[in-house]
């Protein structure tokens, strides 16, 4: 697992033996958790945050996505 950024008390990371799926991130705060496609900043699944924390969380990826798919595609290419 590897973590991308901690925000506002979120946590990005996304799973370091991940195949098959486009480039996606999850996010943790306290007890939630949530899937988002980086490329769209789309949600995926959904534990527990409110409509209002996914849209700041949306935001941050929106924020960062270049940041997240550098990596992304940093860390897959030499997997």
């Amino acid at each position: 697992m590897a973590t991308l950024l901690r925000l506002r008390g979120y946590r990005f990371y996304f799973h370091s033996q991940v195949t098959g799926e486009p480039p996606h991130l999850h996010v943790d705060k306290d007890r939630k958790s949530a899937k988002f496609w980086i490329e769209s900043a789309t949600v995926v699944r959904n534990v527990g945050f409110s409509a209002l924390e996914v849209r700041e969380i949306v935001r941050i990826i929106v924020e960062y996505r270049l940041d997240f798919l550098r990596i992304w595609n940093d860390y897959f290419e030499d997997a």
